[in-house]
């Protein structure tokens, strides 16, 4: 525990006990962060202090899943393990059973600063990392990366035609958009058009892991009821030869589960887990995704096809959650985790959903527990039911918190979840809503640095350097755009306080203070900004906030005198004024 003590001596309050620190070089007055300090090759990882009551970590990892023909290394103490003559590794996950660090291990931890190259083998071996990497994606453009909780939090963005809207080279064009905006992964759901053709165009063309949910193509042209093992199998082959990456598969929605169904507000939701539902029923048989997963594995081992184990039970809304099918189901998932590991395949869990925030910690426990710490994969979860046209928001809140307690892996949510496929716009509001969930979950992890990037900015703030300031922002147009709505000068105010009431500047005054006096951020006279880029003139445009003229004259001055307007030329052509015409402007602006 911390102490602190008041003026007069007294202790005036104590903090928690304090893990990592999110900075590298532990900059700025903040103690560090209240998480678990990170247990390096440990069953928690990045972890947040367990609320009462919580399941505890599952004390079996991947190596307790061996391959029946694998034996101990004489006399070994931990890990060491002979796998039989003539084996040769194919899988990222066997390759680290060897003790083997392959060159994806190796760009991965390139990638994670924080992780070294035996780190990352570590917990691929120990099946609490996955690295999505087919062994035919490898050939194109594919950067390899990791899903893990001892790595950063990754962010999946959702894509792919449906019968009724877009086309193949618009899902070329989003996937290259969610890349833009820091999708981790891609995922292709398309439904209709040419999804052979989609799906190898994204291929081709993505730096980032593509999964699938395979039976989609499988029901093309057929009924549901028709589907069969063999057509299962071979278009779960075809996939792999086209070099996806993780197949999403609902092995785990079970005929005894659906009884605990009826009840629900809405059913099922998750369409692998309908569609497997009705076939069930319409045949009276088990899943036979469930039935043929020890033939999907060895299918899956040929490529390194990660799996991404479905929920096909997942809550569809806040009343149906973590009830009696949504759990049954996922301890079938922790059964089917084990059975993957033991032919030496990657294995990743999907998880909800809707989710109320705070059933949201039990989840992610439970999750570590049933699978053995396999990474969980998770769809927001939404904290609310009642925004429709705003799920971006509701699910991102939840998605911190799943992150914070355990979520390795954030699958995105964008504005028209619910009410229609996702256009380009929607694509980068889902993808920045969900960087904000994983980076805050990262920090608040003490992830070692997390926070660099955040204490930069802030010392750009506080040195009142726009330049610097929009730079380092994830979204610099937007920014910039946002801040010469209502300024176009860079000086030592915004137009939120105006000068005389600018704190930042008042303390940046303040000579005892160190705030505002970095070196590297230092800047001499206010600025006129440069025009608008086409990226901006288009925010401020939708905005609708100023006349066209006047957007018009930001988009298009060079060196043009503070107040010329459209149409005037202006009499100064100098990049700078001083701080009393930059005041002048903004008195005019507001008048």
């Amino acid at each position: 525990m911390h102490h602190h003590e008041g003026s007069t001596g007294e202790r005036r309050f104590t903090l928690p006990a304090i893990g990592g620190n999110p900075s590298s070089t532990r900059q700025g007055t903040s103690p560090g962060s209240f998480a678990l300090r990170w247990q390096s090759g440990g069953s928690r990882s990045f972890s947040s202090p367990d609320t009462p009551g919580m399941p505890q970590p599952s004390e079996k990892t991947a190596w307790n899943f061996l391959p029946p023909d694998w034996t101990k290394v004489p006399g070994s103490e931990g890990t060491k393990w002979l796998a039989p003559k003539g084996f040769v590794p194919v899988t990222q996950l066997e390759y680290a059973r060897l003790g083997e660090i392959t060159p994806q291990m190796r760009r991965v931890a390139e990638r994670e600063p924080h992780l070294t190259p035996e780190m990352v083998r570590d917990e691929v071996a120990a099946g609490r990392m996955v690295i999505p990497a087919n062994k035919i994606h490898l050939g194109y453009r594919l950067d390899a990366m990791c899903i893990g909780r001892a790595s950063r939090t990754k962010v999946n963005a959702n894509m792919g035609a449906s019968p009724i809207a877009s086309s193949s080279q618009e899902e070329v064009e989003k996937l290259r958009w969610a890349e833009r905006w820091g999708a981790d992964t891609v995922m292709d759901l398309s439904t209709g058009g040419d999804l052979d053709a989609t799906r190898e165009a994204i291929l081709r063309d993505a730096t980032v892991p593509i999964g699938t949910v395979p039976i989609y193509s499988m029901i093309i042209g057929r009924k549901i009821e028709e589907l069969d093992a063999q057509t299962v199998l071979d278009a779960l082959a075809h996939q792999a030869r086209q070099g996806v990456d993780y197949f999403t598969i609902h092995a785990g929605v079970l005929r005894e589960h659906l009884p605990f169904v009826k009840r629900r507000l809405i059913g099922i939701v998750s369409r692998g887990g309908s569609i497997l539902a009705k076939w069930m029923l319409v045949h009276q048989r088990q899943n036979l995704m469930y039935e043929l997963w020890d033939e999907i594995c060895e299918l899956m081992r040929r490529y390194d096809v990660t799996f991404s184990i479905g929920d096909g039970l997942r809550p569809g809304g806040l009343g149906d959650a973590t009830d009696e099918a949504q759990l049954r189901e996922l301890a079938t998932l922790g059964e089917l985790t084990e059975r993957a590991w033991r032919h030496g395949v990657q294995v990743m869990v999907e998880g909800p959903g809707h989710v109320p925030f705070d059933q949201i910690e039990y989840n992610m426990k439970l999750e570590r527990r049933l699978c053995h710490g396999a990474p969980f994969y998770v769809l927001g979860p939404l904290v609310t039911d009642v925004f429709p046209g705003y799920d971006h928001i509701t699910s991102c809140i939840g998605a911190t918190a799943a992150a914070y307690h355990g979520a390795s892996m954030l699958c995105y949510v964008t504005p028209k979840e619910h009410l229609g496929l996702p256009k380009k716009e929607d694509v980068k509001q889902g993808c920045i809503a969900y960087k904000i969930a994983a980076h805050a979950a990262d920090v608040a992890l003490g992830i070692p640095g997390a926070r660099d990037r955040d204490d930069e900015l802030t010392k750009a703030r506080a040195a009142l350097n726009w330049e610097k300031h929009f730079e380092l922002s994830f979204d610099p147009d937007l920014a910039r755009a946002y801040h010469d709505e209502d300024l176009d000068v860079d000086t030592d105010f915004c137009a939120m306080c105006g000068h005389d009431w600018c704190s930042v500047r008042i303390s940046k005054e303040i000579a005892e203070f160190a705030s505002g006096k970095a070196e590297a951020y230092a800047w001499d006279r206010p600025k006129v900004t440069a025009e608008l880029s086409p990226e901006q003139r288009e925010v401020l445009e939708k905005r609708g906030v100023l006349a066209p003229e006047e957007i018009h004259r930001l988009a298009s001055k060079t060196k043009q005198q503070m107040n010329a307007r459209a149409g005037v030329k202006a009499a100064c052509h100098s990049d700078y004024v001083d701080a009393d015409k930059a005041k002048h402007l903004q008195e005019g602006r507001e008048a």
